[in-house]
């Protein structure tokens, strides 16, 4: 009889129970039980399945859910768990910590599926580590314990990765340390059921535990973010000249005379943008956008260019910058200083009083830059400052044209769905000796904006060039936001009363703007809009031209700081070969174009991550000496375990559940927590009182506790909510019993640095 089931299925798919038995001669009362014994045995077996519609299938898989193997990236939570990253296009496993074996954060592993997901009930598939397939940690940064626990071992080191649990152990070395040291290790042996422990052999002395500036280095180092360059890519830069000769500028279009300028932060070294403006008989605006030629420079597989392609990016941190680039060139020849020539690459736009590009001329180029301007000083002059506005009276007419000409592209991205994620960002301020004596809101006047805009319309009208010349060519893309996460937004947003029009899975970016533009100065407005940052997707490097939704650009781009971001190095190159390109470059480009890409994303997700770490210490540090005192903040997210709130300076911290003063009942349709007694409610976007509990710089975590006050609200308490009285043994706050999802779906996976979502989706564009 399994041989006639299987038969007939495999001819006609799908069939309810009662068509089967037709089929198969066995709807009489004698033969059909016999056939719901065989369906059920071979549904024990694996051979077949209902659907959701009552329907009996075959199964597609022959194997049992234990044997499917999948190979995927582990993501480690502190807590022991941790989930398995398959691809953007599949949900992530969930692995516990019975499960997870020997693995460690960012190790590529095979696991078995334990459990299927069930979508109705809102459970992920469960797995087991049954295999390592590469390790992705290979050396550890940390401060030196010394200790004679383990005989042929000098001691052991702290790090600060707290996703590792076990201790690294150090051989023994011929150099005589102190326990003072920080040192840079590099792993020989992983734990194992052998031993539960690393073995690492020193690499290097980094620095002392009280050295200036040795909490950030320690950092760097630990991710391989290293300050220092080799010899050889020194001895380059040094053979670069310090200015450029009559030879550098044949060629190119001499920009000399045109009256360029740059604007950038008050305290910038590598000014590699310069801009130029006039105002056109026909009523339309001439923009200029020049940028350093770097590419003239760093040859393509000179040891610079090596170097530039290994860093990917400079790093950016609260009290260094760790360069892509030597300084020799960052801050010296492709430095647009005023009064001396430099070489550029330069996109001169024709823009018209709709904010569209109507002809445009990307070229090679030499400029003089007339004045290097400050934001701040460009926004007082935009403001009226008179003496600011004698003092730099021959580009006055152009800041104007070029505050209109910003308004235009502004309208212009405005009315085409572009989405503006102006959110809050911190600024920490600290003094010669690396500690922060302040954190307060990063200024962003109309200046910067105004930079900004003309360099996207740089990187559209760069990018749409080579799009439409079919030639090979990396563009940055961002693409469209997934339906679970706009689902996830959208009912955070309903928390607050604000309905999005659409559907997580139609849903315009117009629908968006007008979202924004509801909660814009509404209180809850910056948690809101950085809720809707975090559901977009992150934005990439790659050779394929897929858009950039969060600009609604079809186009786009990264040409405008060569000096710091390889991509925008390699475009420039691109533009400069293009002009005479051989078969043998296309192909060569074909080729190395994907891998760049996926290299300098992965290189900027490893910077914007140390640069998150950085900040969560530092703000972690600063806060410790206000430990006790009380605050205004505002609920940022609601989760079963507590609330996490910000102070209006972007400093983050957590009210765990458990310092809460009565039982709290978790509402995850509203994502609310109540009390049981008081019927007080704590929601995303409320203000509340806090009293700062705690403050560990080395963890970047920072706890609050809950003080009552006049921001408080109480709503009337469901009669379901109640409980009956339990045992004093029982914590103050438990879930449902009837859950709809597991422990885990509770856990921020992607949010910040210690897996409870402290950290800032950032760089979209």
């Amino acid at each position: 009889m399994k041989e006639k089931i299987i038969s007939y299925l495999e001819e006609n798919g799908k069939s309810d129970v009662n068509h089967l038995a037709e089929a198969l001669e066995m709807a009489g009362a004698k033969r059909f039980p016999s056939l719901i014994k065989e369906i059920s045995q071979m549904e024990s077996q694996g051979l077949l399945r209902f659907d959701d519609t009552g329907q009996l299938a075959l199964r597609k898989k022959e194997k049992k859910v234990d044997e499917i193997k999948i190979t995927g990236v582990f993501r480690a939570n502190k807590a022991g768990f941790g989930f398995l990253a398959v691809d953007d296009a599949e949900d992530d496993l969930f692995i516990g910590r019975n499960d997870v074996g020997h693995a460690i954060d960012g190790d590529t592993v095979e696991v078995v599926i334990k459990k299927v997901a069930n979508r109705l009930k809102g459970t992920a598939a469960e797995a087991r580590v049954v295999n390592i397939v590469k390790r992705s940690l290979t050396s550890l940064v940390g401060k030196l314990i010394l200790s004679d626990d383990k005989p042929n071992y000098v001691g052991y080191i702290q790090s600060k990765n707290q996703k590792i649990t076990q201790r690294i152990y150090i051989k023994k070395t011929p150099l005589l340390l102190t326990g003072t040291e920080v040192l840079k290790v590099d792993i020989e042996k992983y734990p194992s059921r052998h031993h539960d422990y690393f073995v690492a052999n020193l690499v290097d002395i980094i620095g002392h535990q009280d050295d200036v500036g040795i909490d950030v280095l320690e950092v760097l180092e630990s991710m391989d973010i290293v300050s220092s360059f080799p010899d050889d890519v020194l001895a380059e830069a040094k053979a670069v000249p310090d200015a450029p000769t009559k030879t550098d500028l044949l060629g190119r279009v001499d920009l000399r005379q045109e009256l360029t300028f740059t604007i950038d932060g008050a305290d910038a070294k590598d000014l590699d943008d310069a801009v130029h403006i006039k105002l056109l008989e026909n009523g339309h605006f001439e923009l200029g956008v020049h940028i350093a030629d770097v590419s003239y420079y760093v040859k393509e597989n000179s040891a610079l260019d090596r170097e530039a392609l290994a860093r990917g990016t400079s790093v950016y941190v609260t009290d260094r910058v760790v360069p892509m680039l030597p300084e020799r060139l960052s801050n010296g020849i492709c430095s647009l200083n005023p009064n001396v020539e430099r070489l550029t690459q330069s996109a001169i736009m024709e823009i018209d009083r709709q904010g569209q590009v109507r002809s445009y001329q990307i070229t090679q180029s030499v400029i003089k830059s007339a004045f290097r301007m400050t934001y701040s000083d460009v926004n007082q002059m935009i403001n009226g400052d008179e003496e600011l506005l004698t003092r730099y009276a021959p580009i006055v007419d152009s800041v104007h044209q070029m505050a209109s000409l910003h308004h235009l592209l502004e309208e212009m991205r405005y009315r085409r769905g572009a989405l503006n994620f102006d959110t809050a960002e911190a600024k920490i301020i600290v003094d010669d000796k690396g500690m922060p004596v302040d954190v307060v809101l990063r200024e962003r006047g109309l200046a910067e904006r105004m930079i900004e805009s003309f360099m996207l319309a740089a990187n559209e009208c760069v990018a749409e060039h080579f799009a439409k010349a079919k030639l090979p060519f990396i563009y940055r893309i961002h693409e469209e936001p997934k339906a679970e996460k706009l689902q996830t937004f959208i009912d955070y947003a309903s928390v607050f009363g604000v309905q999005v029009q659409g559907t997580a899975n139609k849903i315009t970016q117009s629908a968006l703007q007008d979202f924004m533009k509801k909660v814009e100065n509404q209180p809850g407005s910056d948690v809101l809009s950085m809720m809707l940052l975090r559901s977009m997707q992150q934005a990439r490097y790659s050779e394929h031209n897929h858009g950039h939704y969060g600009l609604a650009a079809t186009y786009y781009t990264h040409f405008t700081s060569p000096i710091r971001r390889y991509p925008d190095l390699l475009v420039h190159r691109l533009i400069r070969d293009y002009q005479q390109i051989t078969s043998e470059q296309l192909e060569h480009f074909n080729q190395v174009i994907p891998e760049i890409a996926t290299q300098a994303s992965s290189l900027e997700r490893r910077a914007i991550d140390a640069e998150r770490l950085v900040e969560a210490m530092k703000k972690a540090e600063y806060m410790e000496s206000y430990v006790g005192q009380e605050f205004d903040a505002v609920i940022a997210t609601v989760v079963k375990f507590g609330l996490f709130v910000a102070l209006p300076n972007t400093i983050e911290g957590l009210i765990h559940v458990t310092t809460l003063p009565e039982y709290y009942h978790y509402n995850e349709r509203t994502m609310s927590l109540q009390g049981e007694k008081s019927g007080k409610v704590f929601k995303a976007g409320q203000k509340i009182r806090v009293k700062l509990v705690k403050a560990d710089k080395e963890a970047g975590a920072i706890d609050f506790e809950y003080l009552p006050s006049d921001y408080d609200v109480v709503e009337k308490v469901a009669t379901k909510q109640k409980k009956k009285a339990k045992p004093k043994s029982q914590g103050r706050f438990k879930s449902t019993q009837k859950e709809k999802k597991p422990f885990y779906k509770g856990v921020t996976k992607k949010g910040g640095s210690n897996g409870k979502g402290r950290g800032k989706g950032r760089r979209t564009k």
